[in-house]
């Protein structure tokens, strides 16, 4: 197990090793289904997170990519469909996470979040093409990115 991990219960170290799962399940997920480019995305960016990840977080990461695809499915099956209810659901286990990353070391906890906030936006933003900026060259509040 991680080491930075031993003095959770059992729950929230399975908690936290979800977290990039449930970032990337509220970040891809609509109404009525998961986007499916972003869903491949954040399944490819926690096999690449094994090896770039900051060193402190490869262990971490390592662990996360076992069952990756399998967590994903299954958050996606208990909160599905992603109505307001579930939608914050979803939100609240998310806040879980945060609430359990204050019992850990700040310095892990603080690279952890930042990691699990990067995770989040890239997913987010991993449908967006050069033809978006075409279209839409100003940031709007109503478009991803």
């Amino acid at each position: 197990m991680i080491k930075q991990f031993e003095n959770l219960a059992m729950e929230e170290q399975e908690l936290l090793l979800k977290a990039p799962v449930l970032v990337s399940v509220l970040a891809s997920c609509s109404f009525n289904n998961v986007n499916e480019i972003q869903k491949a995305d954040a399944i490819k960016l926690a096999h690449l997170k094994t090896f770039t990840a900051t060193p402190l977080l490869l262990p971490y990461y390592e662990v996360v990519e076992k069952d990756f695809e399998q967590q994903f499915d299954a958050v996606v099956k208990k909160y599905f469909p992603f109505d307001e209810p579930k939608r914050k659901a979803l939100k609240n286990e998310v806040e879980r996470v945060n609430t359990v990353m204050l019992k850990l070391d700040r310095d892990y906890a603080d690279t952890l979040h930042k990691s699990l906030d990067q995770y989040a936006s890239h997913v987010k933003k991993s449908t967006h093409t050069v033809f978006m900026d075409f279209i839409f060259p100003i940031s709007s509040p109503w478009r991803n990115g």
